[in-house]
């Protein structure tokens, strides 16, 4: 059975992947420091509004709220897409937002969980959202419950030994550049992962299930980014997943000046 504080993820073809969730205190000093930075944005772009602020100082406050709203919003929704589930907070504490099933992030489940942190602020310094994720089984607060989103710590961890992993044998896609750097570009870091664990695993699953696995793995990458039959005949799925793991992991190589 797994702790409280991870969340186990399970595919089709029996492997595991355990998730460390991040509590109510880690997500607030993340809070803490994304807080800082808008209201440093919100200091120097108030200076602006001082001229006005003599003449109209009702609609200069009601700018400044608007202001206020618009800064702490964008800030997060921004930063959580372009840096793929984290802001400068979430960055230093080591936390990222995930979809709760393990999926690729969407734009959506990213604004609807910033946009609902109106509600979790209620009555203030998060109490709504802070007494969700203490009573939630995976600490979400409600915008995340509404985004089917996790708040994940992702600890220091040992790079895996890619030589002993994907050996050092002649990598056929390499010999097309421009393929590899769209593969490098298409491939998303959760699926990434996959396909390093897949390889790293190989040697525990059952026969049925590794052709399975990477049957999968291969026909994805296919759809993705497809290299030209010479550079594939030949090739099994394992193969493939291999070729496709070396380019992601291992920049440059024969045929990559």
């Amino acid at each position: 059975m797994a702790p409280l504080n991870t969340l186990t993820i399970r595919t089709p073809e029996g492997i595991a992947f355990s998730l460390t969730l991040a509590g109510p205190a880690a997500r607030f000093l993340a809070w803490l420091i994304d807080t800082a930075v808008v209201v440093m944005a919100l200091t120097v772009a108030s200076r602006f509004l001082l001229p006005v602020l003599a003449l109209m100082p009702d609609l200069t406050n009601a700018m400044i709220t608007l202001l206020a709203f618009l800064v702490q919003t964008g800030y997060a929704i921004a930063f959580e897409w372009f840096w793929r589930g984290q802001t400068l907070g979430k960055r230093l504490l080591r936390l990222r937002v995930m979809d709760e099933a393990g999926l690729r992030l969407q734009f959506h489940q990213v604004a609807v969980r910033n946009l609902f942190r109106l509600v979790d602020m209620l009555p203030a310094a998060y109490l709504v959202g802070g007494a969700a994720a203490f009573f939630s089984k995976r600490s979400q607060r409600l915008g995340d419950f509404a985004a089917n989103t996790i708040v994940v710590r992702t600890p220091r961890r040992r790079e895996p030994d890619l030589r002993r992993i994907l050996g050092d044998k002649y990598n056929s896609f390499r010999e097309h550049p421009h393929l590899c750097a769209r593969l490098r570009q298409a491939v998303s870091p959760e699926f990434a992962r996959t396909m390093l664990q897949a390889l790293l695993r190989r040697d525990t699953l059952a026969p049925d299930a590794r052709v399975r696995l990477f049957g999968e793995l291969a026909a994805m990458l296919r759809e993705t980014v497809r290299f030209p039959e010479e550079a594939t005949f030949g090739l099994t799925d394992e193969q493939y997943v291999r070729n496709a793991a070396d380019v992601v992991f291992r920049t440059g190589g024969p045929g990559e000046g």
